[in-house]
């Protein structure tokens, strides 16, 4: 049983990545999907789609992004708020992570958002995890 299905999730993205794997199949749940779309839309995943009808055998299918040279464009993650400590931001402590070269992913009252996204609409939240 996994605790933290945020965590886990985007470490089984960077892991198939470093491995080499084109596509990720993993159990389905909206706040993963809204992340996988949230991914999709800043370049780190060519797509996420969901499979299956019932809940029970319900599939998040999330295909990589590579470069041309063959590398991820997962490099790293870093996992801010966590199960047993959550970390919040007000929308006027949002940083740019790695000097504008990585995103920080929100949960915030308009839905998931990058950091700059949620900068402009002047809007704060959990600060789930950095990616770069």
């Amino acid at each position: 049983m996994v605790g933290d299905t945020v965590g886990d999730f985007i470490i089984q993205l960077k892991n198939a990545g470093m491995v080499g794997k084109k596509d990720v199949s993993l159990p389905y749940s909206k706040l993963k999907h809204a992340i996988a779309e949230t991914l999709v839309k800043e370049g780190y995943l060519v797509s996420a789609q969901s499979e299956g009808k019932e809940a029970s055998t319900k599939t998040l299918d999330v295909k990589l992004q590579y470069s041309e040279d063959g590398t991820h464009h997962i490099r790293g993650v870093k996992r801010i708020s966590k199960p047993g400590r959550r970390m919040y931001k007000k929308a006027t402590e949002i940083y740019p992570v790695k000097f504008g070269k990585g995103k920080m992913i929100l949960s915030t009252p308009a839905g998931i958002l990058t950091g700059d996204e949620a900068r402009k609409a002047n809007v704060g939240g959990e600060e789930l995890f950095i990616i770069w």
